[in-house]
């Protein structure tokens, strides 16, 4: 494995590293920036192959490949005046910014790929979309779950946008929790047996030989409870208010990737 360096270190910085390091002897050398001190320290004192650098030229400089993991609104003041020789490979994971937008910043000639890893990453269970395929980039994403490259950044976008609806399934379950501890259920109660609910349903998903619809339709009773739910609750009138939020994301991707 390459050395490894990550320019911002918050939730998706340190959710690679804990990928990278955790629980194997086969740990790759990491070098850290200094943004997000307190987790680049927490990280350096976990793992014995975690540095933090002193600045992010000293990143670059250590690292075969480094993942810019910076908020949007932070990249020119983190990548500003930064020196990337062309024999770095360089992995976008900045949403929101294409790669054309980070080629004018680091004005270099170095492999550049986007790619969207999740949280989950960090269990290495999580499969990571990369755009264009580089052989390096995917074969580091397989060993945290899977690398899903597609052609080009429209299609990239697309993917990218379905991701903005983690937070809304987290939402749901916390609006069924407080349905039911509003019936008399102790509140604890109620977490643990939505949690338990929906952690079996997420185990069914690893059943690769069923559709989604097929298995929605197993999970279903003629008539029953959860027919019902769906049909009144979850209507052509709701999936289409989903398609058009996930419409408009898809076009702010796609004009502030261009810009």
């Amino acid at each position: 494995m390459k050395r490894i360096g990550v320019i911002g270190v918050g939730e998706i910085g340190r959710a690679i590293v804990d990928g990278l390091c955790a629980g194997g002897d086969d740990a790759p050398e990491v070098f850290l920036s200094p943004r997000g001190a307190r987790t680049a320290a927490e990280l350096s004192e976990r793992y014995e192959s975690v540095l933090v650098c002193p600045d992010n030229q000293a990143v670059v400089e250590r690292s075969d490949i480094v993942i810019i993991a910076v908020r949007r609104q932070d990249r020119h003041e983190a990548l500003g005046g930064l020196s990337v020789p062309d024999d770095k490979i360089m992995i976008n994971v900045m949403s929101g910014v294409g790669n054309d937008d980070l080629r004018r910043a680091l004005a270099t000639g170095a492999p550049l790929v986007r790619a969207v890893p999740l949280p989950a990453i960090r269990e290495r269970r999580s499969v990571t979309v990369t755009c264009p395929s580089h052989p390096v980039v995917d074969a580091l994403f397989e060993r945290l779950g899977g690398a899903l490259p597609v052609a080009d950044e429209t299609s990239f976008n697309v993917l990218s946008a379905v991701t903005g609806t983690l937070t809304t399934h987290y939402s749901y379950l916390a609006t069924l929790t407080s349905w039911v501890a509003g019936h008399g259920i102790a509140p604890a109660d109620a977490d643990a047996y939505v949690r338990g609910l929906f952690q079996g349903v997420g185990r069914a998903l690893d059943d690769r030989s069923r559709s989604l619809s097929r298995l929605a339709a197993d999970h279903e009773t003629p008539k029953g409870n959860n027919e019902r739910i769906r049909t009144t609750w979850f209507t052509d009138a709701n999936a289409d208010a989903l398609a058009r939020a996930l419409d408009g994301l898809l076009t702010d991707l796609e004009d502030v990737g261009s810009g």
